[in-house]
């Protein structure tokens, strides 16, 4: 069994249905609302347990509600909570989501999140027994996040950074992880001015696309490749990359080659995306293994 280390966000999405995504100034009629657990980071640390991997969380609720639901969810799903932290002067970081058109838009709002400092999740890593590979977001502070991939770099701890919410990365920062896995958008964000190809071919074996439907890819340093998405029809695309990064870190630090592991992660997500909510289509390890033979 793998043990991966999930540093990142754990939020509450409220989650807005309708036909049609508003204007600016429009007001439409939606068709549903619900409340459920989310975050990326808490995605992330939910989909890699299902997956049959041991799940540390690190992070931060605030002391209401929504943390106590957010941690109860946590537990329920096999991740330890050891490390995560409740905060009496912020809420608990809050995620609005409109799913319109066959699509999602989303509002983030940090709260608590934002007390994800760089001393507190470095003391986590340092009282961790074991680490295979730690995951790493950008709904929590910039600085966290450099300092969190400096640290595993010093340490020989493969860290995978998730670069989402887009925001430029510093170099080192760069340089420092292991994995990044940027989607299209994101990806013009951190190497403004190259091409998509350009990037690739920079950081061979480092650096992984995600594009949506058509799949994810990479160079090997002789080639660029893509590994091809597996088609379904689509019920919520919320949590797809998630379960993604999350399957990709569970399938590498098992072992698996990066061809397969790809596979493995989209077949993961493909699956996560034919039921409502972020978590809710999360697979079992068994419902991936299953539609991969």
């Amino acid at each position: 069994m793998s043990n991966i280390c999930v540093i990142g966000s754990c939020s509450m999405d409220l989650v807005v249905t309708s036909d049609k995504r508003p204007k600016a100034g429009e007001t439409v009629l939606g068709t549903s609302f619900q409340t459920v657990p989310g975050g990326k980071g808490a995605n992330q640390a939910v989909a890699a347990s299902r997956l049959g991997a041991r799940v540390t969380m690190v992070g931060k609720v605030g002391d209401d509600h929504y943390g106590k639901a957010i941690i109860d969810n946590l537990k329920a799903n096999g991740v330890s909570t050891e490390y995560m932290e409740p905060v009496i002067h912020k809420d608990s970081g809050t995620a609005h989501i409109v799913l319109a058109e066959g699509d999602n838009s989303i509002v983030v709002v940090k709260g608590a999140n934002d007390e994800i400092t760089p001393e507190y999740a470095k003391q986590a890593l340092e009282q961790i027994e074991k680490i295979d590979i730690v995951l790493i977001q950008q709904e929590i502070p910039e600085l966290t996040v450099d300092e969190v991939c400096s640290y595993c770099r010093s340490h020989d701890i493969p860290i995978m950074l998730n670069p989402a919410p887009a925001r430029p990365l510093k170099q080192e920062t760069i340089d420092y992880a292991s994995f990044l896995t940027p989607n299209e958008h994101e990806a013009a964000i951190l190497f403004p001015g190259m091409t998509a190809s350009e990037a690739l071919t920079q950081y061979p074996a480092k650096l992984f696309i995600t594009e949506g439907k058509q799949g994810v890819r990479y160079s090997d340093g002789s080639k660029e490749r893509l590994i091809p998405s597996f088609p379904v029809e689509a019920v919520d695309t919320t949590g797809a990359g998630d379960t993604f990064n999350a399957a990709f870190a569970v399938a590498l630090a098992e072992g698996k080659e990066i061809d397969d592991a790809l596979r493995f992660a989209n077949r993961a997500a493909s699956i996560s995306v034919c039921k409502f909510g972020a978590q809710g289509g999360m697979p079992a390890r068994e419902e991936v293994e299953e539609l991969l033979s």
